[in-house]
């Protein structure tokens, strides 16, 4: 059998080098599991999900409905219908200040599939992406699969889970074509200030041949009193070396639309419709038209479901710190938070079995106390683990709870049983 060969039940299957670079992703295994474990009969405090918990806004829907109605369901542009062209370029200059032409802007299924077509229009074996830990899952993933080396950068919790200028300069070779930066980001909800996004771009300035990749997806679940920075806006030096990312998944609940954009410099974005002219041809007719809808109508859903996000945060954070062996910081935006586990790490559960790193705590919260959460080391994090609170307060307030009594159980060594 050649190397390109692997066996599955019994049959020869043939695969790929980049496939079998990259895993699935974490995340979306942990939800599986959940599923599964629902379908027994069992009743999961389900902490996985990276996905609002509210429904699509009603004019959104409508909106779609009318594109249906109107016989809106042919192919479109590659890059996306001329108006969620005008949207996606009206937002960027409302809330940054941002101009963008047509030839600079991209339009997919989804920001992963914009960000996974930008590294394959730009990365060729042994290329380097500069990646900080904790990171989104699919980042490392989506390098390998495109024959680049990802370079994990590990940005510490004392530095509040941020790449500074001194890492980013030791990370950076001859052979680096990105820098990823999410902010805020997933899993840890941290943001940079603007004046930690003009520190690092002043390091990017001195390296010509580098480009940053922003991914913005989790902008308006915000909790700062001005609107979330972006690297783009802070140094417009770099406005022809950053990738912007963002879309309409997160922010208006709308992550089975899949619509995600893209804006950045023309040569990279007309590389990246080539591509996408060759494997989708272009995003859903429909999605787009709710798309459309979503970023120029009403905001008040933003705004309301920011506030229920804000008071959850606050909550869960109040009681994850009141647990003894954990502890976590205070997100700037998104909807999860990363927890620091460490303590547990080396105890004991009440059969007698060791903890020995993050995926054992998170395997013994959902065996012990069914709640499902997603250990550290996936994100690059490891003696950490991820909560969504993507969900009610109820769930939250129990899940909590239940994460302190499965601690509580946990021994420094193993005692002998009483008689």
């Amino acid at each position: 059998m050649s190397t390109a060969e692997r066996v599955n039940n019994g049959e020869r299957v043939n695969t790929a080098q980049r496939v079998r670079r990259i895993k699935p992703s974490p995340s979306t295994a942990a939800a599986q599991r959940v599923r599964e474990l629902k379908s027994l009969g069992l009743t999961i405090l389900d902490l996985t999900v990276g996905e609002p918990d509210f429904d699509t806004p009603d004019h959104v829907k409508a909106a779609a409905i009318r594109a249906i109605e109107a016989g809106e369901t042919k192919y479109t542009p590659v890059n996306g219908i001329p108006a969620l062209r005008a949207a996606i370029t009206g937002k960027l200059r409302e809330r940054h200040g941002l101009e963008f032409t047509d030839e600079r802007i991209t339009v997919g299924g989804g920001a992963k599939q914009v960000i996974f077509l930008a590294l394959m229009a730009t990365l060729d074996e042994g290329d380097e992406v500069i990646v900080p830990a904790p990171y989104w899952v699919s980042y490392p993933d989506m390098v390998r699969a495109n024959d680049g080396t990802p370079i994990i950068v590990d940005c510490p919790e004392a530095e509040g889970f941020k790449l500074t200028p001194e890492r980013l300069a030791a990370a950076i070779t001859e052979r680096t074509r990105w820098v990823v930066l999410n902010t805020p980001g997933n899993p840890t909800g941290s943001a940079y200030t603007p004046g930690e996004l003009h520190a690092l771009a002043q390091v990017l300035l001195g390296h010509p041949h580098v480009r940053v990749l922003t991914d913005e997806i989790y902008d308006e679940i915000w909790y700062g009193d001005e609107d979330a920075p972006s690297l783009a806006a802070v140094e417009p030096r770099l406005a022809d070396r950053v990738f912007l990312t963002n879309g309409v998944s997160k922010t208006y609940a709308m992550t089975g639309w899949r619509i995600g954009y893209g804006v950045g410099p023309a040569d990279l974005v007309t590389a990246i419709n080539t591509l996408q002219s060759q494997t989708s041809s272009c995003p859903s007719s429909v999605s787009q038209a709710a798309a459309a809808a979503a970023l120029t109508g009403p905001q008040a859903f933003v705004q309301d479901t920011v506030r229920v996000y804000r008071a959850r945060r606050d909550e869960t954070v109040k009681l994850i710190n009141d647990v003894p062996q954990l502890s976590c910081t205070v997100p700037d935006g998104g909807f999860y938070l990363l927890v620091n586990c460490g303590e547990t790490i080396g105890q004991f559960t009440p059969d007698g079995t060791r903890i020995e790193n993050d995926e054992d705590f998170a395997r013994y919260l959902l065996d012990s106390r069914q709640v499902a959460v997603i250990h550290g080391t996936a994100y690059g994090a490891p003696g950490y683990f991820r909560i969504s609170f993507a969900t009610s307060t109820d769930v939250l307030t129990e899940a909590c709870e239940r994460i302190a009594v499965a601690c509580a159980a946990l021994t420094p060594a193993q005692t002998e049983p009483s008689a």
